[in-house]
């Protein structure tokens, strides 16, 4: 039995950050892992105002900010177009609310993932027009779609474009293009989700109003938009999320309170991982399984008794999703046993649902630590969504095929692209040939990164609310992770499900932790009776306690050393 990741142990801390950074050694190291400078330590870890980005820096912002004022003034209607996932969905909320309030006339419009697919769509805009929509905002997309906006302005129509996807070569030719990460923008932080973008417009748009402070109340729709985006919680996105999970656990939005109910969730106690894990995946199944309207409905209504049914009708479909990913997944993985030697894994067929494409490549790549590539075929076009690792760069990939797509976009580990039937299997040689270039000779194996070697006796529960001074934990500030080597096994039994997992009681010197492990799906057999582990610090219940415990990431036998 070998680990099944490489093991990267992080440098140690040097004298002097050590010394002058104030703090136990422990705490310095995860700082100083974290490429936290000195001087930024303490707004770090305070996460307050002061990482807060000036909005007038984002790039077109005044002309957007007078713009919206004109229509305002001019009671033209304003039409808020974005996309079908939670990122997209909330953006749309807060906008809406926001413009709402300076006195606007607002509509709505967002596409539907299986007939209309990501981004602006002609036909859209035509029905868009037809409602007497004379300037439309985007969010969280229109910043590659440069012919649908050129198609917009002949018909008539200004558009605003708020986006966080990287831009291609030249911008679309809208009345402002609010994007951070275009290579002009001045902004100090890059990687907002697109809800934060919005976000962002909102408070140039109510700079130094009476009515700002109102703002406030909308961080709860940015928390989750930031965290379920997976974009970097670094920055400004510290701050969002740190004041926006304060919100969200006073939230007093009905549709948010029913589906935390139903899901089993405390109010006042919502974390990161309660949105990765539980609110989420269901305000993404609506997008998902049908139309994402439900999940808008959800966060705008205020009756109760609606809210009720929304949170239940959101149940119903992520659990049907969920046995629709399993279902596709099976049959892709039966279709690809015979291709496992490839680096990449491609795979389509007619019966794969458009909206859990997606989820199933991430799954393929989590167990096979390769690119994972699944796609929708149909009569003319087949839709394909990309999941990738950092060894191979998915969308520079599909920018050298692009000649082959007829659309594409995304970012590095994960993308989507439409192509036609006839030009499949050659897309499929071409991006099997230049994975066989760049990952053929690689070992590859997930890579863990370990913030530092020690023994279990240095942690306790005072040393874990310590540590949890660095939250919010997400990506670019990941749980801290350790290794400590030479632990018995006492105990050791499977549970779930399938008995998948497994639960561990461990000792080093007098000391005994208990363990889980949900990664591994090794029998209890397989588990020798002294290993290295490496692990997360987790609160859990254990016989109706809350308790400290180990969230085993990998294991190995133990080394002599």
């Amino acid at each position: 039995m070998n680990q099944r990741a490489q093991w990267k142990i992080l440098p140690p801390v040097p004298d002097e950050y050590l010394n002058a950074s104030d703090f136990s050694p422990l705490i310095a190291q995860l700082l100083y892992n974290r490429g936290v400078k000195l001087e930024d330590i303490d707004p770090f870890l305070s996460a307050d105002r002061r990482l807060e980005g000036n909005p007038f820096l984002l790039p077109d912002i005044s002309q957007a900010v007078s713009r919206v004022y004109k229509a305002v003034l001019a009671r033209e209607k304003i039409a808020i177009y974005g996309d079908f996932d939670v990122d997209g969905v909330t953006a749309i909320v807060i906008l809406v609310e926001g413009l709402s309030r300076l006195g606007a006339e607002v509509i709505t419009y967002i596409p539907d993932r299986v007939n209309e697919g990501h981004g602006l769509k002609i036909s859209a805009l035509e029905k868009l027009q037809a409602q007497g929509a004379s300037l439309v905002i985007t969010v969280d997309c229109g910043v590659t779609d440069l012919t649908e906006v050129k198609q917009a302005r002949e018909m008539g129509m200004d558009m605003i474009i708020t986006d966080h996807h990287i831009p291609l070569g030249s911008l679309p030719r809208a009345v402002a293009v609010i994007d951070p990460k275009r290579k002009d923008s001045m902004y100090p932080y890059p990687d907002l989700a697109g809800a934060g973008v919005a976000f962002k417009f909102l408070q140039a748009l109510f700079h130094k109003d009476s009515r700002e402070k109102w703002l406030a109340g909308l961080m709860e729709l940015v928390v989750l938009a930031t965290v379920t985006d997976l974009v970097t919680l670094v920055g400004e996105n510290r701050y969002l999320v740190k004041k926006g999970l304060r919100e969200l656990n006073n939230s007093s939005r009905v549709g948010i309170q029913e589906m935390g109910k139903l899901a089993g969730l405390k109010p006042g106690e919502l974390d990161t991982k309660d949105i990765s894990w539980v609110l989420g995946p269901r305000l993404n199944a609506a997008g998902r399984m049908d139309n994402a309207s439900t999940s808008y409905q959800l966060l705008t209504t205020q009756s109760p008794e609606e809210a009720r049914l929304l949170a239940l009708e959101l149940e119903r479909r992520n659990a049907e999703r969920q046995k629709l990913t399993n279902e596709v997944l099976s049959r892709a993985r039966e279709k690809l046993a015979a291709k496992l030697h490839l680096p990449v894994l491609i795979d389509g067929d007619e019966s794969y649902s458009i909206g859990v494409i997606g989820l199933v490549a991430g799954k393929l790549v989590d167990e096979f630590y390769k690119p994972a590539i699944i796609i929708s075929l149909g009569p003319e076009l087949c839709q394909g969504s990309c999941r990738s690792i950092p060894e191979f760069d998915i969308t520079a990939v599909l920018k050298e095929c692009h000649n082959l797509l007829t659309t594409f976009g995304g970012h590095p580990l994960a993308a989507g692209f439409t192509v036609t039937r006839q030009n499949l299997a050659q897309l499929e040689d071409y991006i099997t040939r230049l994975a066989t270039d760049q990952l053929g000779q690689l070992d590859l194996r997930p890579e863990i990164v370990i913030d530092a070697e020690l023994p279990l006796s240095t942690f306790s529960v005072e040393t874990f609310n310590l540590i949890q001074k660095l939250s919010p934990f997400g990506r670019g500030n990941p749980q801290p992770t350790f290794l400590t080597r030479q632990v018995e096994v006492i105990e050791c039994r499977n549970f779930g499900n399938q008995g998948e997992w497994l639960r561990l009681k461990l000792k080093q010197g007098n000391i005994t932790w208990q363990a889980v492990d949900f990664e591994s799906r090794r029998t209890r057999k397989e588990i020798p009776s002294r290993v290295d582990i490496v692990y997360n610090l987790e609160k859990s219940r254990w016989n109706g306690e809350e308790v400290l415990s180990l969230n085993l990431r990998d294991f190995a036998p133990a080394q002599l050393r």
